[in-house]
Order: structure tokens, then sequence, then C-alpha cells
């Protein structure tokens, strides 16, 4: 059986509920934290688990805490990445949904550790309904003396505060977070400085993923050590998988790292196998930014090992044989998918949220949408295919933000992996089927 944190009480009726929450052993850590402990212990605890950025990145959290500069009489901010906007991803809303006050703890805890006594929610648009949620879950909060003035008569003030976005894919990017946060464009900031040292208003900041947050409670519960021996090598804990796709069973669920992706994807206790018994064909493994893989590849790894859900296994090989755990966005494609489809609807999603302010990524993204379509219309040439593998080469690694990758690393792993299926569209252009109505809906 998997190992349940995070999720263990996701089950009970009104968890979202103070009341309910503290019933169920809810803020008895920091309780605990304030009275018996210091700042510097919780950041070591941290450090010793093993915790790394749930987010999409995987950057050690206990590190990242580690860099936030302390100078005297600088205010310091905990900002809280709600902004959940990777295709394939609902992990976070699911969380805040159900157990809001999980990451309210994390984020008093997490500030506690940072010595922050301000600390932000930035959630996107589209989850306005979530946002009342946290809201109404902080009012609880300071209602009971757990934010505020003086929390449970420790000495620590911190206050908590929920901003909404306009859902903009580009403000998951933590430096156009903070200039939205601000109330400016959400455009990434050329770093350094990195918000560490100059990050919210001037000050020294982090920015955490929900997830992420709310995990600092579960290891200050079990001891950084006891943490780390849940998972396998350097990916300790358990993550919180969001999946979809062609399956049985799909949703969020919570793995202790280092599942094998088989067991994943065919165990009744997860995906439950391919839906209508067909074959399966391809895995975007961490939502839609990271590389597709082929069957053969995401069950088995180039040395033909199980492939197992952490980060050093489905990165095995570097994107030639593997790909990355990413957000957790698990979206399983069976035998009948068209990849070419697939990956137009992505291409047409990150040239819509590029926010253009570098050339290669507000060019790029243009470009290799309309040569998909192009394709998908029955015009391609083989030069096309080429010509979208050029492209994508001129945009990874010349951007500013992250952005740029998340639109070529998919075009990039579709053709290594699928070029027979491109090629296909082009020599057999009567074989197309109602395109013009597919994209339509699109539309």
């Amino acid at each position: 059986m998997s190992k349940k944190l995070l999720l263990k009480n996701d089950h009970i009726p009104n968890i979202h509920q103070l009341a309910v929450y503290r019933a169920h052993g809810g803020y008895a850590v920091l309780e605990n934290t304030l009275k018996n402990s210091n700042p510097d212990h919780v950041l070591e605890e941290v450090k010793k688990s093993g915790l790394r950025g749930r987010g999409g990145a995987g950057f050690p959290t206990g590190l990242k805490w580690s860099f936030l500069a302390r100078p005297e009489g600088v205010s310091r901010y905990l900002v809280c990445n709600a902004d959940e906007s990777e295709p394939g991803t609902f992990k976070d809303r699911y969380l805040m949904e159900r157990i809001p006050h999980l990451l309210i703890e994390g984020m008093i805890l997490s500030s506690f550790a940072l010595g922050a006594k301000t600390s932000y929610i930035y959630i996107r648009g589209e989850y306005f309904y979530v946002a009342r949620i946290l809201e109404a879950a902080i009012a609880e909060a300071y209602a009971a003396g757990l934010l505020g003035k003086n929390i449970l008569g420790s000495g620590f003030d911190h206050d908590c505060y929920v901003q909404v976005g306009a859902g903009a894919y580009i403000c998951g990017e933590e430096t156009a977070l903070l200039e939205s946060l601000e109330g400016k464009r959400g455009n990434p900031r050329i770093k350094p400085p990195f918000p560490a040292v100059a990050g919210l208003y001037g000050c020294p900041t982090v920015v955490n993923n929900v997830e992420t947050i709310a995990a600092v409670v579960l290891i200050l519960e079990l001891g950084g050590d006891e943490y780390a021996k849940i998972g396998i090598g350097k990916s300790t804990g358990t993550k919180l998988i969001s999946a979809s796709g062609h399956i049985n069973n799909p949703g969020v669920y919570e793995i202790e790292l280092g599942v094998p992706v088989e067991e994943f994807i065919y165990s009744e206790q997860y995906c439950g196998g391919i839906r209508g018994g067909r074959k399966l064909k391809a895995v975007v493994a961490g939502g839609s930014s990271v590389p597709i893989l082929p069957a053969e590849l995401i069950l088995k790894t180039a040395n033909g090992e199980p492939r197992l859900m952490s980060y050093e296994s489905l990165g095995d090989g570097g994107f030639a044989t593997g790909t990355m755990l990413g957000s957790g966005g698990f979206i399983v494609m069976d035998e009948d998918t068209s990849i070419v489809k697939n990956l137009y609807t992505f291409a047409r999603f990150y040239h819509h949220e590029s926010c253009g302010q570098c050339s290669p990524c507000r060019e790029g993204t243009g470009w290799m949408e309309k040569i998909l379509h192009k394709i998908l219309e029955g015009h391609g040439t083989m030069q096309d295919i080429d010509l979208l593998w050029d492209i994508q080469s001129k945009i990874e690694g010349k951007t500013i933000c992250p952005l740029g990758e998340a639109a070529a690393w998919p075009v990039a792993a579709a053709i290594r992996h699928f070029r027979s299926e491109f090629e296909s569209y082009v020599q057999n252009p009567e074989n197309i089927k109602d395109i013009k109505h597919y994209y339509r809906l699109q539309n």
C-alpha cells in the first residue's frame, strides 16, 4: 500500500474546517514548534528531509531557504506559488480545496523558519472558488489566534494573504509571479539578482509551491531523518501526481517516490490500466512541458531497468531516452492517440501564453503552431519537420525564463520518438481525418 502523508485525512468530511482539522491533529506541529523549537532547527529539519520543490524544478528546498539574505532591518517574505498553470496538473488545486489548513499551517511554519512576518498565496485566476476556500480558512485561523500578533503566545507575528492572479501561465515562473503580485505586468525578471536577495518589493523572498510548503508540516511531525527514509535515493518523501488521459482511474494520487511507472499505470490502486483495454502508446510524465516518451521508454530505462516514479529514474539518459518528473502532471495516451494533434494543442497553448518579452519565444512559438497546423491540414512537407526541429533548437536556452524550454521540449521529443508519424501525415494527406473540425473545437 502507498504511504499517505499529505492526503492521509482528505477522506474526512469537512476537513477544510478549522474545528475538524484541529480534531485530527491539525496545528499541533505548529504549536509544538513555536513552543519548543527555533527557526534554525526548522531549517535544519527541512534540509535533512531532502525535500525537493514539488512545483517542477525539483530544487532542494532546504538549500533554497538557506540562500535567503537576512540583512538587518529589511523585511523578508514567503510567497506560495499556487498559480498551477501547467496543462495536465491539478494536484495543488485538490490540496487547497480539500485541506486548506494544511497549506496555511505550512505557510506559518515556513515563515517562522525564514523570519518572514508576511506571506502571500498567489493563486491562479481560474481557481477563484478555491481562493474563497483559502480566505475562509485564513479567517478561521486569525479568529483562533493562529495568525496575527503573538501566535499561540509565542511572540511570533505573522500575516498571510491570498492574491488572485489573472490566469496567465507565465506567472507560474517565480519572478513573473512577483511582478504580478506587485501590480505590474507578469513578465519574468532577468536574474541575478535572484528573489532570495531581491524579490518581492526588492526584499529577500522565498517562493515555494503549494505541495512543497504543505510537506513542511509532515517533515516537522515525522522529523527530517524519518521523512528522508521514505522514497528512494535523493527522491525522498511522497509526491502528489495528477493522473489523466486514457486511464480507467484519473485523479490525484499520493505516491511514495520510487514506485515503478508500470505499477502506477496498471495497478488498481492508481491509474487502473488503459481505458478500453487498449495498448499504451506514450506518456507525458510531468506536465505538458516535459518530453513525451513512448511506451517502451516510459516503462523501462535505456538499460532495461524498470522506470521509477522518481526525479533520477525518469531523467535517466537525458532527453534522448528520459524525461522529467516535473510538476507530476501524468498524461497517459493510448494507441489511438495522434501525437501530432496532441503536440499541436500544446504548441497553441505555449504560443498563446508567451509573454512576448523574448524574440525566440515570441516568434518561435508562433511558427511552431503554424507549421503543425499546416501539417495537420495536409499541406506539410518533409522540410517542415526539419524546420520544426530547427526552430525548437533556436528557442531552447535562449530565453529569460523556462517557457522557451517548455515550448521547445515537447516538439523535440515528439519528433525524436515519433518522427514516422509526422512523415505519415506529410506522405498520406488523404488519411487526415476532419482536421478542420478538430481545429474549430480548439478555438
